[in-house]
């Protein structure tokens, strides 16, 4: 589990390629890295925009070549986060940089490379944007409902998803716990490595008779705390010890 002091400091990346393939390769290599997560994934350059607007990333990993509007038409839409290309195709290398592209990675993409990519990134923008997010994407049936976090009292993780409770309806967005940390800021605790609590939501603090400390939350819902989670937890909800 990452320490729960550290979730700012990560960049947040979007993995944009119709090539499935290619895309899950990129995002296990993201998963993989040192203070990068994965925010998402999109395999087309329409619902990248949408990606965009609702994840915030702080980098983009973008195919060139894509039906429809294609990677260069994408990069060049005002609004778009800093942009590393992969490609197959070297020969879109300067009509990449001719619109400010961070990078331009030729496929396969190397760990190494991509690694160099990133940092590339973090110089050119400095620390990454750590404000919180103010909505997030649930799809539902063809539909996109927007739902503001700070009305879920916990989200746990559910293999690359994450799941949460509104209004009794269970809800899963398409973020992964880590990267829901990273956007959703100071205010969610990391309970454990399935779970992230927002500390208003909090009630007690409790010791079960058999160890381990659970947070209780408003509705009557607990949620068991990590011996390694348990000290940023407690610092966060102000207690010294």
């Amino acid at each position: 589990m990452r320490d729960p002091g550290a979730a700012a400091d990560v960049l947040r990346v979007l993995v944009v390629d119709d090539e499935p393939l290619a895309r899950e390769r990129l995002a296990r290599l993201v998963e993989r890295l040192d203070g990068a997560v994965l925010a998402g994934e999109a395999d087309n350059a329409r619902t990248a925009l949408a990606r965009i607007a609702t994840l915030a990333p702080d980098v983009v990993l973008l195919d060139v070549e894509m039906p429809g509007m294609n990677g260069l038409e994408l990069a060049a839409t005002p609004g778009i986060p800093p942009v590393v290309f992969t490609t197959a195709h070297v020969s879109f290398a300067a009509d990449a940089f001719d619109l400010d592209a961070v990078d331009f990675l030729t496929k396969p993409v190397r760990a190494e490379r991509l690694a160099r990519a990133l940092d590339r990134v973090r110089r050119r923008g400095g620390s990454p944007a750590t404000s919180p997010a103010t909505k997030l994407a649930v799809h539902e049936a063809g539909t996109i409902r927007f739902v503001d976090p700070a009305r879920a009292s916990v989200f746990r993780a559910r293999d690359k998803y994450t799941e949460f409770m509104l209004d009794g309806e269970e809800l899963l967005v398409r973020e992964s716990l880590d990267a829901l940390e990273a956007r959703l800021g100071p205010d969610f605790l990391r309970a454990h490595r399935s779970a992230l609590v927002r500390r208003g939501a909090v009630r007690e603090l409790a010791q079960t008779d058999d160890g381990p400390l659970v947070l209780r939350l408003d509705g009557g819902e607990s949620v068991e705390v990590s011996r390694r989670a348990a000290p940023g937890v407690r610092r966060a909800l102000g207690l010294r010890k």
